[in-house]
């Protein structure tokens, strides 16, 4: 396995820790479907948690508001707080390859 995440045959994951059902989660699903069509699934995913059904991985996590995506393979963990909507600045924080473009 390589040394660094998303080298490697595993893709890094990227965490997205939601209240499903209020708006705010609501617009992260749509913040995320946008974001994952963007990504090269190979090297970079996104994992959804609700943490009305998995308080337990939001408070391990230590995730204290939603939405938050989170990368916890960075030390110390990158998170981004609040509004997604922006995919070209997500994907420039987290530092996650884009998929290529086929001509």
């Amino acid at each position: 396995m390589a040394g660094h995440p998303g080298d490697g045959p595993t893709p890094r994951v990227l965490r997205l820790f939601i209240a499903d059902g209020t708006p705010g989660g609501r617009r992260a699903l749509i913040s995320r479907n946008r974001l994952a069509a963007a990504l090269d699934d190979h090297k970079c995913r996104i994992e959804v948690v609700d943490v009305l059904t998995s308080p337990e991985a939001a408070e391990s996590a230590g995730v204290l508001a939603t939405p938050t995506l989170s990368d916890d393979s960075a030390t110390p963990p990158r998170r981004i707080i609040g509004d997604f909507s922006n995919v070209d600045q997500i994907i420039a924080f987290f530092g996650c390859p884009r998929k290529e473009k086929h001509r």
